[in-house]
C-alpha cells in the first residue's frame, strides 16, 4: 500500500515562530523507503519504484520488521559541500545494473530521513510531529548512507542566513503538533533561497508556454534554458505584443527573435551544463 506523501506549501520570506520547528531543505529528490517482510522497496513521490537504482539503501540501519520512512535522496558534491542536484538526477536516470553498481561505489547517495509513518504495523501518521520525531531516533540509527535531519525549533531566520550563506536550497518550516496529511498543507511550508539573474529572450517555444533565456558570456549571448513559470498573462501579452517586430526565423519547435528584449529571472541555482534550473520569470528590464 502506497502512502501518499505530505507536501509543502511556499512561503516567500523565513519566518521565526515557538510553534515551528525548521529543518534544512535537501536538494534532491523525495524518496519513501518501505520495508516489509525483509524486503526494501524505494519510491519517489509519484508512486515510481526505483529501488535498483539505490542498492546503498537496500541495507537499512533498522530492527524494525515493517517502516515506512519518508525523506530525501541527496548526494553532496565533496568539492564544494553543496548538495548536488544533478549528481542524484544522473543515478537516478541509469538503466544497466552494472552501471548502477559502479555509481553506488564511486559516489553513492545518502536518504536524509525526515520522518516515519510506519512502525510494525502500527500507523503512526496522526501522531503529532515531535513524537514521530522521537520515535525515528529510536528506530534508525545513522551511518554513511542514512542521516537523521537536524532541525532548530523556533528561528527560521536564522537558519535561513546560515542555509543562504551555504548556498543551500532553503528551509522548510514544520507545525510542531502536526499530523501527516497525504496532500499539501499549510502547517508544512518551504522558503526557497532564489538566485536573480537578468537574461535576453531570444525566442519561444511554438507548442507552449516557453521563452528562451540567453545569458551574456565572454562578450556573446548563449542558450542557459526556457522560462515557463512566473510568466502572467499580462506579461505573456506584453511579450508577445512586441516580439511580433523581433522575428529572425523559425522551425517546427520555435520562433527565434533579435535578443532586445530583457527580463529578470528567479531560478535556485546553475546546473552543471551552465543552465538555468526552472528559471522563473520576474520582471522585465526596461
Amino acid at each position: 500500500m502506497f502512502l501518499e506523501p505530505m507536501l509543502l506549501e511556499t512561503r516567500p520570506t523565513a519566518f521565526d515562530s515557538p510553534a515551528h520547528i525548521f529543518e534544512p531543505k535537501i536538494d534532491g529528490h523525495r524518496l519513501l523507503l518501505y520495508i516489509s517482510a525483509g524486503r526494501v522497496r524505494l519510491f519517489t513521490r509519484h508512486r515510481n519504484e526505483c529501488t535498483r537504482q539505490y542498492p546503498e539503501l537496500w541495507s537499512v540501519p533498522s530492527d524494525a520488521d515493517e517502516l515506512i520512512l519518508d525523506g530525501e535522496v541527496a548526494s553532496v558534491d565533496p568539492a564544494t559541500g553543496i548538495f548536488d542536484f544533478d549528481r542524484v538526477m544522473e543515478r537516478f536516470q541509469l538503466k544497466k545494473g552494472d552501471r548502477i553498481r559502479r555509481a553506488a561505489e564511486r559516489r553513492p547517495v545518502n536518504f536524509v530521513v525526515f520522518d516515519i509513518l510506519r512502525l510494525n504495523g502500527r500507523d503512526l501518521r496522526g501522531l503529532p510531529l515531535m513524537d514521530r520525531k522521537r520515535i525515528l531516533a529510536n528506530v534508525l540509527q545513522p551511518n554513511e548512507y542514512f542521516t537523521l535531519i537536524s532541525y532548530v525549533e523556533g528561528r527560521g531566520r536564522d537558519l535561513f542566513e546560515a542555509i543562504s550563506a551555504r548556498k543551500w536550497e532553503g528551509i522548510v518550516g514544520k507545525v510542531k503538533g502536526s499530523s501527516y496529511v497525504g496532500r499539501k498543507s499549510s502547517e508544512w511550508v518551504k522558503i526557497i533561497r532564489w538566485e536573480y539573474h537578468d537574461v535576453y529572450i531570444a525566442g519561444y517555444r511554438k507548442s507552449e508556454l516557453g521563452w528562451l533565456a540567453h545569458v551574456q558570456e565572454e562578450g556573446r549571448l548563449r542558450p542557459a534554458g526556457i522560462i515557463e513559470y512566473g510568466i502572467t498573462p499580462t506579461a505573456a501579452r506584453a511579450f508577445y505584443g512586441v516580439s511580433k517586430q523581433l522575428v529572425a526565423g523559425e522551425n517546427g519547435d520555435f520562433v527565434y527573435l533579435e535578443p532586445k528584449i530583457r527580463a529578470r529571472v528567479k531560478t535556485r541555482n546553475w546546473t552543471k551544463a551552465g543552465m538555468l534550473r526552472t528559471p522563473a520569470f520576474v520582471k522585465f528590464i526596461v
